[in-house]
């Protein structure tokens, strides 16, 4: 689950990490507010309207401005609220901006020179290991900096048995070229970071920048953090930071009915039981000349209403001519998958896409029949290659 970054700082903050202080604003009138109080506690002069989405390279796409008075506050906030925010992450539609941080200036003068560094947190799935990914070469052109001079590029892994080491920070540190206080900030830095991201259950902890201030302070001044779904049970109150508005409309909607839904941009509606089917049906209709128009998997245990949730989600697309459901019945039952379809069809209505059914397994003929004999235009099949057949038939 992806969060905004005034929510990530907020966790980062808790576990000790120094933050880029900030406060969240709906309206340019509250964004005026909160440049009064960012002055009032850390006498911040001029503050930073940052576009609150759930993608990266905002400042690029101009939703990241700076103000040096409050006039100015009120302009930027009127600029950034509510527009299409397009960044290198969104894609060409962009994304609406409802909200903005506020943010102190921390790039105030000093008797030393500000540097920007890059340090994220996440799992390296190849080797199984966590990893500490960092860069001298942090900013907005990070990407830039892993393509063409991928040496600059750092990777610190982390023993599960032992955790991050002292060594390690300071090893970091060390990369970075700072020495004397702000050695020892980056190094708790480090450790109260990789703190947050194992308690927290993530699945990444991106801060870019990190900053060296003129006085030797290490802080976030952004934060880009995933939480793994599969451990919110763990942190019911993150659960509460899922941003809806942020989402497809079609996967939130199949979230509510518990369904594994992801939306792609082919032609033919999947509906299937298992991941790992899931991906070996979307292969099939590669091969039959069609594109999937989504990943879905209703679980092991799909009956009418799950069906019925799943074909409606699906229909939404106006770009699918067909649905293909491709069930393997271990722990559910073929037939009563098949009765869940023809229950559903009948429910639902006419369907204007046809749609072929391919059921393996436990009562897998029964299933057949009561297709077959349903009277619907329903296409069925018992192996892969007739469901590709089909599939291939009717596009």
């Amino acid at each position: 689950m992806n969060i905004h970054e005034y929510q990530g700082k907020s966790i980062l903050k808790s576990f000790g990490v120094r933050i880029q202080e900030g406060i969240v604003a709906n309206s340019p009138t509250e964004a005026v507010e909160a440049a009064k109080k960012l002055k009032e506690d850390y006498n911040s002069d001029w503050v930073v309207i940052k576009a609150q989405i759930h993608a990266g390279g905002r400042g690029k796409g101009g939703g990241v401005k700076l103000a040096k008075n409050l006039d100015e506050v009120k302009e930027r906030a009127e600029q950034i609220i509510g527009m299409q925010l397009i960044t290198p992450q969104t894609g060409p539609e962009g994304k609406k901006v409802n909200k903005i941080l506020v943010a102190q200036d921390v790039y105030y003068p000093g008797e030393s020179e500000t540097k920007e560094f890059y340090i994220s947190v996440l799992l390296d799935r190849a080797k199984g290991r966590n990893i500490i990914m960092y860069s001298t070469e942090g900013g907005m052109d990070i990407e830039h900096v892993a393509e063409t001079t991928p040496h600059l590029i750092f990777k610190e892994e982390i023993d599960p048995k032992v955790g991050l080491q002292g060594f390690q920070a300071r090893k970091i540190a060390f990369n970075f070229g700072l020495s004397g206080e702000a050695f020892k900030e980056m190094t708790k830095f480090v450790a109260s970071l990789y703190q947050a991201y194992e308690a927290t259950d993530s699945s990444m902890f991106e801060i870019n920048p990190v900053l060296k201030t003129s006085d030797n302070k290490i802080l976030a001044v952004d934060a880009k953090v995933n939480l793994d779904d599969n451990g919110l049970f763990r942190h019911k109150e993150f659960a509460a930071m899922r941003d809806e508005s942020e989402e497809d409309p079609m996967e939130v909607e199949a979230s509510r009915s518990n369904l594994n839904y992801v939306k792609l941009d082919g032609n033919v509606g999947c509906m299937v039981n298992g991941a790992g089917l899931a991906m070996a049906t979307m292969d099939i209709i590669k091969l039959a000349g069609g594109e999937p128009a989504n990943f879905l998997d209703v679980g092991g245990t799909a009956n009418a209403e799950t069906v019925k949730a799943a074909f409606n989600i699906i229909l939404k697309d106006p770009n699918v001519k067909a649905i293909l459901i491709n069930i393997f019945g271990g722990i559910v039952r073929c037939d009563r998958v098949a009765q869940g379809v023809i229950d559903a069809y009948k429910e639902i209505g006419n369907i204007p896409v046809p749609i072929i059914v391919r059921l393996q397994g436990t009562n897998a003929q029964e299933a057949k029949k009561l297709i077959d004999e349903s009277g619907l235009k329903v296409y069925s099949a018992i192996l892969l290659k007739e469901a590709a057949a089909l599939v291939k038939q009717v596009l």
